[in-house]
């Protein structure tokens, strides 16, 4: 049906270019079914009711709209009553699909299994990226983690084959590249269970991080709920050039706003300076969004969207976007939260790091900051890829770099790796002769999966506790986030600096200045690359490696071993018993930052995502202990004597005592892992107390049943010791917006009493009253039937 909308815009364009112009209805493209995807060719896209939503909503509120607000708001379950208030209200949403991947795709599975019902309401997809090991390149990992994995994967295809879900097989690819070249477009509401999600904010869409509790929620045909955002215009001006690139601008806003200031709202960009801009550039801006803490971020439909689209096999969707475009752009006038402006002409290419993805510089300075600051300037490894980086123009870049190297007779100094972001991207590049390039600069080309970004990686070449650096074009660069060393010293950067870098072997080499040595003695100077941005032949798809969910699954069966020590199937929270939670001990008062890889690390923890009580003895053991400075040492207030984290969590549950945990600022920044809250909730904690929280963990933490409070006062962090007990009383009377009471009970004998805040609405307190959201679910199934 899809030439209707084609034949529309063609007409269009014909009438107006003579000298008498009519209009041409917008009926004639609304007859067009166009497919939200080629593998789901009966779920057409929506924009007829995006666009009567927006019509109501702005009617409603009488002002010009963002983008994102024309999007978020389309998505409404009840345009015409919803109250509608930026950063204030709660608002229910009916996004168009869900993804997954396969580490966060078990317990959301799992999860799905446990409410009793028979397929997912809504096109839902599993990718397998994040179980996959980088060890010795591509082919090798591959069959080590289909061999090693087997379980895990044969659990997820059955599952997706009975309960409708589509599932990618290992080795397709990185989740959020797979999205960008199937699934996402412009004006699609998705939500992904993995916080890098936004990446298809890079062709138009609302694409939000969550939970898995939160996408059962959404394959239940349950609206989904979300504090309304903030919006942040980021307005963009100048053009990009040179050595300056799209993943510059992410690392100059994350510098400007920081881990936390994107949090609870959408990054909106726009202006001039959009337009120089590559659509998979778009997306590694709003990937990297994750990292300030963002809901999401998102750009305007414009003509390099469209040009993905066609080049993508979607030229139907483009041609659909087209007639629906004044919805797919920002208002006149409309107004934003906070406004930054950036002049790409002027941006220059930065790195930033170490141990968070905040701390910017300009690539012209590192050198002199390291040596100030005693980081290593020698690189180790430099390592390009990720879901962040890993386009066919990110590959071009890089290789057109290493291609000059090679004309000189160099090669990498440092230990150099090449991750794909999807078969496609791989099949291609070694078509087009970028990967033999990369390989022959001294490159090792690894899966089409996650490896070293998620910490997927059997690292080598140093010992854990040796100093060292490293160069990447990831996301995020926590301590120990990529080896498990906390010595390592983390950057991140664009892939063609990082491969400069790599070339140079160290920090102090700014490649818009500085001059290379080449085998004949003689000096040179790199040229800034460039590279197409998309393939001059269409792309290669490579190896078929998606399973299609059948029509009927209703017979197919999905195992799940009692013994086996890599799942689990779920047992309910228990309810709360209707009285305040009193005398509740300290797990650990925590020190400084503290994300969701503090508190549910990953690497080799992730085989045991889909158990829940085997992940749970990984529970809080990287977070730093005020009392004693120390990573997984906690006193036990009942035995006196220190431990690991998470026997003390298992000591206090077998005893029967209730613990809680108390946190700094922007606690459980990071990945969307619900891990982290799933695990102090099997393992007895009710209450997590902290200055300020990163926005997927405290939604995951309501959905497990458990309390995020904040201090109404953040200097009363200082008022708990580790040795307190804690009371939070008031819970009979348990309201939105009305504070808590917490009792700080002395070993002295003497308490003190503090306020603490919230932020649940009437329905995530029935959350927590109900033990978990997925029990609540089950109760409105109970009482519906």
């Amino acid at each position: 049906m899809a030439p209707y909308c084609v034949l529309a815009v063609r007409l269009r364009h014909a009438l107006n270019s003579g000298v008498r112009r009519y209009h041409v209805a917008p009926v004639l493209c609304q007859r067009a079914k166009v497919a939200m995807s080629h593998f789901e060719p009966n779920e057409y896209i929506n924009y007829e009711k995006l666009e009567k939503n927006i019509n109501i909503v702005r009617k409603r509120l009488d002002r010009p709209l963002t983008l994102s607000e024309k999007i978020v708001y389309g998505h409404l379950d009840d345009p015409a009553k919803q109250e509608i208030e930026r950063g204030k209200t709660y608002l229910r949403l009916r996004p168009d699909r869900v993804a997954m991947q396969d580490a966060t795709a078990q317990m959301a599975m799992l999860q799905f299994i446990s409410s009793g019902l028979p397929k997912v309401a809504v096109p839902s997809t599993i990718h397998c990226d994040h179980l996959i090991e980088a060890q010795s390149g591509g082919e090798k990992d591959l069959r080590r983690a289909k061999d090693i994995n087997q379980e895990v994967y044969n659990f997820l295809a059955t599952a997706g084959a009975k309960y409708g879900v589509g599932f990618w097989k290992p080795g397709s690819g990185i989740i959020h590249q797979i999205i960008l070249e199937n699934y996402s477009y412009p004006g699609v509401m998705l939500i992904g269970t993995d916080s890098h999600t936004p990446n298809g904010g890079g062709l138009g869409g609302i694409c939000i991080g969550v939970g898995g509790a939160d996408a059962v929620d959404v394959m239940a045909g349950i609206p989904w709920e979300l504090k309304c955002p903030k919006v942040i215009g980021v307005k963009l001006t100048g053009k990009l050039s040179g050595w300056t690139s799209p993943k510059d601008v992410i690392l100059k806003v994350a510098g400007i706003l920081t881990v936390k200031g994107g949090t609870g709202a959408i990054i909106e960009y726009h202006g001039p300076g959009v337009d120089s801009i590559s659509c998979t550039g778009m997306a590694t801006i709003c990937n990297m969004g994750a990292e300030i803490g963002a809901t999401t971020s998102i750009f305007p439909y414009n003509e390099r969207m469209k040009k993905y689209l066609g080049k993508t096999g979607r030229a139907d969707i483009a041609a659909l976007a087209d007639e629906f475009k004044q919805h797919l752009v920002p208002d006149s006038g409309c107004q934003y939260d906070q406004v930054i402006e950036i002049n790409l002409s002027e941006l220059k290419p930065h790195i930033n790091g170490p141990f968070t993805p905040d701390l910017a510089h300009p690539v012209s300075d590192i050198g002199a900051v390291a040596e100030k600051e005693g980081w290593p300037v020698d690189i180790r490894v430099g390592l390009i890829g990720s879901c962040t980086n890993s386009s066919y123009e990110d590959m071009g870049r890089s290789a057109a770099v290493a291609k000059q190297a090679l004309a000189h007779g160099l090669k990498c100094k440092s230990k150099f790796t090449i991750t794909p972001g999807s078969e496609q991207i791989r099949a291609t590049i070694e078509r087009d002769g970028y990967a033999k390039i990369l390989r022959e600069v001294g490159g090792l080309v690894l899966a089409n999966a996650c490896g070293p970004c998620i910490g997927q990686w059997d690292r080598k070449d140093i010992k854990k506790g040796e100093k060292n650096t490293i160069v990447t074009s990831y996301n995020r660069n926590f301590t120990g986030r990529n080896d498990a060393n906390p010595e390592t010293h983390a950057f991140v950067t664009s892939p063609e600096i990082v491969t400069a870098l790599s070339i140079a072997g160290t920090l102090k080499f700014n490649p818009e200045t500085d001059y290379l040595t080449g085998a004949d003695g003689k000096k040179f100077k790199l040229e800034a690359p460039d590279a197409d941005e998309l393939p001059k032949l269409d792309f290669d798809p490579g190896q078929d490696t998606y399973q299609y969910p059948p029509k009927d699954g209703s017979g197919q069966h999905v195992d799940v071993s009692p013994t086996s020590q890599r799942l689990q199937l779920l047992e309910p929270f228990d309810k709360w018993d209707g009285k305040d939670l009193e005398d509740m001990l300290i797990l650990i008062k925590v020190k400084g930052k503290c994300t969701t890889d503090h508190i549910s690390a990953a690497g080799p923890w992730l085989k045991f995502r889909g158990h829940l009580d085997n992940i749970s003895n990984n529970l809080l053991i990287g977070a730093i202990n005020i009392e004693n400075g120390k990573a997984n040492s906690v006193r036990n207030a009942l035995t006196q004597e220190f431990g690991p984290v998470p026997d003390t969590a298992r000591y206090y549950k077998k005893m029967g005592v209730k613990w809680a945990v108390i946190g700094d600022e922007n606690y459980g920044e990071g990945s969307s892992r619900e891990h982290a809250a799933l695990e102090p909730r099997h393992l007895g904690g009710r209450v997590i107390i902290t200055k300020s929280f990163a926005r997927i963990h405290e939604t995951n933490l309501k959905k497990q049943g458990l309390l995020p409070l904040t201090f109404a006062d953040p200097a009363d962090y200082n008022k708990i010791h580790p040795v307190d007990k804690l009371s939070i009383v008031g819970l009979k009377d348990f309201a939105p917006g009305k504070p808590l009471k917490c009792i700080i009970k002395h070993p002295n004998g003497s308490q003190e009493t503090i306020m603490l805040n919230h932020t649940f609405n009437e329905s995530q307190i029935e959350w927590f009253q109900a033990g978990s959201a997925l029990n609540r679910m089950k109760e409105l199934q109970q009482k519906s039937s």
